[in-house]
């Protein structure tokens, strides 16, 4: 233990110190190690041994953040020997005060951060330069310099130690869920980043989303090179939109291959900028994707400059907050760090093992052919979107439409009618459904939608999807269904949890694999049966395809945040070149040879690149989780399943796994199913 205390504290002031170079402002702390062991005697001789192995972990850790305007050693040593408790039934105590309030902090905090961001998230008039000022403010940027000035965060280093991921995977095994929260009392305080670079971050990812909402590619007026209109008028948000609208197109024969061909063209121009401004978003020019050539709606061609680099300077931007906050990060000093090792849970390595692993299948080129087969032509590279799994292939999306527009005119009738009709389906009690639906607010968005949690039990979760003027169309009400998996999840996991700040799930994949599993079964919630024999067969290709393309689009948004820390003073333009060759690179290895094309960019559409830095892996992960989440559905009534798996809470990913399926996540399970999948179809 002893080495141990030695290590921990070498490696923690060595990287305060890195940092401190890196940024006159950044201090280092001024506990020297002598110190460190004089203060663990003292506690040695205060409390004796009986929580030796806790005082041994946690003084080091206090020291690496302790700086000169905390106080001087000697102050450290008369904090540490006041403020640590030895008493297991007063620490306890000391753990209830701090979750109740940590409730009522991050509650309300998240309460105006959703007040702030209304007008910028909810469909209504557009928004000012006032309410985008107001949305890219951070009410919770000044709680760790807050938590840290006010010795708080100090208590809660010194008396909940921090443990890497090696040992949660590892220790957690036979953790007690009291040992569980105590753990993760442990993760709050690891670095201290400045309030003011945390609401910078907080400004610019609010200006990347901002962009990207906004972003929509007028459909109506595109046109062929024959002068052509191939779509009805309708705003279609990138790539999402994009992406949905393309995959409406499967069973059209030539004229649906022309729309896709047109939206893929489209694609192609926003990742290497080449599209049009003035067609971003706005419906007075006529645009041809091919040829590039723009028109006003006289029919005169016009001179139209290409939108500047746009996308890629904000994807810089991204990177270039970020490293502001690496510099204050000495367990984590790197984004990349931060979204694998701290938020995931799961490491960079694990993920491109498991990513890369998968997508070099053999498996993979059988389905591929598979896919030939069912369209009657080769495959091009759009087709990483094929659609033919999904029992709704075979449905008119005008049909559905019909629908969901008559079925749920409004948010109101979606709220009161919709939800708990969903609820029911999945087998929950009127009275769980009832509770459920009161936490749920619904919004029409003004982008494609989302989510958003409750952090108190006095809040409710938001649902965010797009309700059009004559009501909600199939895909406002895929997503729709979508998200709600994830207000099921929130709401679930924030009420019916034992310890607060275990709150919530391991990581976003484990949320996004309950709202696929709401997503996946939203034609029978319409009354939709799927008697097909090989149903159980399409559905698990379904997911296998999903995977393939979302990991290769993951991999490329990995190895793209990997290139500029490799090259921090690139510019907008060295971006664009190198995540256009990253993506190629990614195609050619491990998609080309399926689906044809060398050197096709698609894999670099996904505009979570630009709002959601890192966001991407949480995707496919998500999918893996859903398909063995899946298999232990089978037979049960979904809703029990549910509430037994989920109120576990933020554990790590790979303790869920065990408790929620008995065994970790892995894509074995998955390329197996796949495999005899094709044998059944086969048959």
């Amino acid at each position: 233990m002893r080495k141990l205390v030695s290590v921990l504290l070498a490696v923690m002031l060595l990287c305060v110190a890195a940092c401190s170079k890196k940024d006159n402002n950044t201090t280092m702390s001024n506990i020297d190690p002598n110190m460190v062991q004089a203060t663990i005697k003292a506690l040695q001789d205060k409390y004796g041994d009986g929580c030796k192995e806790r005082y041994e972990r946690s003084v080091p850790q206090a020291a690496a953040l302790w700086t000169a305007e905390d106080g001087t050693p000697e102050e450290f040593q008369a904090f540490c020997l006041d403020n640590f408790v030895a008493d297991s039934a007063e620490l306890a105590r000391m753990a209830d005060i701090l979750q109740a309030n940590l409730e009522s902090l991050w509650g309300c905090f998240n309460k105006i951060g959703v007040d702030l961001k209304l007008h910028i998230h909810v469909d209504g008039p557009e928004p000012t330069a006032l309410d985008e000022m107001f949305g890219g403010f951070d009410p919770s940027a000044h709680f760790d310099d807050d938590m840290y000035e006010q010795k708080i965060a100090f208590v809660v280093v010194l008396n909940f130690p921090f443990f890497s991921l090696e040992e949660k995977n590892e220790l957690g095994k036979t953790w007690s869920r009291q040992q569980w929260a105590y753990a993760r009392l442990g993760d709050l305080f690891t670095s201290r980043v400045p309030a003011a670079c945390n609401q910078q971050l907080a400004g610019q990812l609010a200006a990347a989303d901002n962009y990207i909402s906004n972003y929509n590619i007028m459909m109506g007026q595109l046109r062929d090179d024959n002068g052509n209109a191939l779509f009805p008028d309708m705003a279609l948000i990138t790539h999402w939109g994009l992406r949905d609208e393309l995959k409406t197109h499967y069973n059209q024969g030539e004229e649906g291959l022309s729309k896709q061909r047109m939206i893929y063209q489209v694609m192609r121009r926003i990742i290497d900028q080449s599209i049009p401004q003035c067609v971003i978003n706005n419906d007075q020019y006529i645009w041809a994707p091919y040829s590039n050539e723009v028109k006003d709606l006289n029919g005169k061609t016009v001179k139209a400059d290409a939108e500047p680099l746009t996308r890629y300077n904000y994807f810089l931007d991204n990177f270039h907050a970020m490293q502001q906050v690496d510099r204050y990060n000495p367990m984590y000093p790197t984004a990349i760090d931060r979204a694998f090792s701290a938020d995931m849970e799961v490491s960079y390595a694990e993920i491109e093992q498991l990513f890369t692993t998968f997508c070099s299948s053999p498996v993979v080129a059988d389905v591929a052919k598979l896919i030939e087969q069912r369209t009657g032509r080769k495959l091009e590279p759009f087709d990483i979107w094929y659609d033919g799994f999904k029992s709704r292939s075979s449905i008119s999306e005008d049909e559905l439409t019909a629908k969901t527009q008559k079925l749920y005119p409004n948010k109101e009738t979606f709220k009161a009618v919709g939800m708990p009709s969903i609820l029911k389906f999945m087998g929950f009690s009127p009275e769980k459904s009832q509770f459920i639906c009161s936490h749920v607010t619904v919004d029409p968005s003004r982008g494609a939608g989302h989510a958003w949690e409750s952090n108190m039990k006095s809040d409710n979760a938001r649902l965010r999807t797009r309700i059009g003027a004559n009501g909600m169309d199939y895909k406002g009400y895929n997503i729709a269904v979508h998200e709600f998996g994830h207000n099921v999840e929130q709401t679930i996991t924030l009420h019916d949890v034992d310890n607060y700040i275990l709150k919530g799930v391991p990581n976003t994949g484990f949320t996004e694999a309950l709202a696929f599993v709401f997503q996946t079964r939203d034609l029978e919630m319409l009354g939709y049966n799927d008697n097909n024999a090989d149903k159980d067969a399409l559905a698990t290709l379904d997911i296998f395809w999903g995977c393939y393309e979302i990991m290769g689009v993951s991999l490329v948004d990995m190895y793209a945040w990997r290139w500029l820390y490799d090259h921090p003073e690139a510019t907008a333009a060295e971006l664009k070149d190198q995540v256009i060759a990253i993506a190629q690179e990614v195609w050619n290895k491990y998609f080309a040879p399926n689906l044809g094309e060398e050197n096709s960019p698609i894999l670099a559409i996904y505009s979570h690149m630009i709002d959601s830095p890192l966001y991407l892996p949480n995707y496919p992960y998500g999918h893996i989780i859903q398909f063995q989440l899946e298999q232990q559905l089978k037979g049960k009534v979904v809703a029990d399943e549910i509430q037994r798996i989920y109120p576990v809470g933020r554990i790590t990913p790979q303790n869920w796994m065990r408790h929620a399926v008995g065994s970790e996540v892995s894509t074995q399970p998955l390329l197996a199913a796949a495999a005899e999948a094709l044998k059944t179809l086969a048959k």
